[in-house]
């Protein structure tokens, strides 16, 4: 029987990428989304793939929303965390509200997200659990104190809760992604692509959002039960570790 995997933020770049590398691998895919519903309507249209609504910074609502997928699906197996938001801006000019969406959003939810299946996992004794942080959460950001804050809390929450449920089938991992040809990187000027980001790959290149789907179809395979507490650089070698 099919594997389920679960992909948050699954319905848009990079997480779209992940959620249709899932489903080409052969696992049952559900992706949960946040607000943009003609994205997601198109989405679900294109791939076939069911797609849920829920805030991933609220613990009820990623509660409700797993139960959901599980009645439908079945039990979670894969659960891959990409979801996150930006709130850009230098720190002496940073919001309460501005720290707080990004801290709950992208470090938050994998308290959220990774409680409502942890228990299965352990029952069934197999999970993955995949968390998508960035570069900056390595290395750091200008004007993104809250977001790199968040990311690389991101890789901390990976490595404690591996060796915490090594021993039961379940392997948790992290993919820290560099410049990835989406959306938001696309909306950045010409200019300042050239002359500003491309520059700093060595591959001279950004990344594309496929490349990363690959990367979680590898980790989440039961082939690779012996590949956790890892955090796999996906940059292009802007930032080696």
């Amino acid at each position: 029987m099919a594997r389920v995997a679960l992909v948050t933020g699954g319905t848009r770049g990079i997480g779209a990428a992940i959620s249709k590398a899932l489903k080409a691998a052969g696992y049952k895919v559900a992706a949960s989304y946040a607000g943009n519903d003609a994205a997601a309507e198109k989405f679900k249209a294109e791939t076939g793939i069911p797609v849920y609504k829920w805030d991933v910074s609220s613990f009820d609502a990623c509660a409700a929303g797993v139960k959901k997928v599980e009645a439908d699906l079945g039990p979670i197996d894969v659960l891959v965390n990409n979801a996150g938001i930006t709130k850009d801006t230098a720190f002496h000019k940073m919001t309460l509200d501005q720290w707080n969406a990004v801290i709950n959003t992208n470090l938050g939810s994998l308290f959220n997200m990774t409680r409502q299946v942890i228990e299965g996992m352990r029952a069934r004794k197999f999970g993955r659990v995949i968390n998508i942080s960035s570069v900056n959460g390595q290395k750091g950001q200008f004007g993104q104190v809250n977001y790199s804050a968040a990311k690389a809390g991101d890789i901390g929450f990976t490595k404690a809760l591996a060796l915490e449920n090594a021993k039961g089938g379940i392997t948790v991992n992290v993919i820290c992604p560099g410049y990835i040809n989406t959306e938001m990187v696309q909306a950045v000027p010409k200019e300042i692509l050239d002359k500003n980001i491309l520059p700093q790959i060595p591959v001279n290149r950004l990344g594309e959002p496929e490349e990363i789907g690959r990367s979680v179809v590898f980790l989440a395979a039961d082939e690779a039960g012996f590949i956790t507490g890892s955090t796999l650089t996906v940059n292009g070698g802007q930032y080696q570790v």
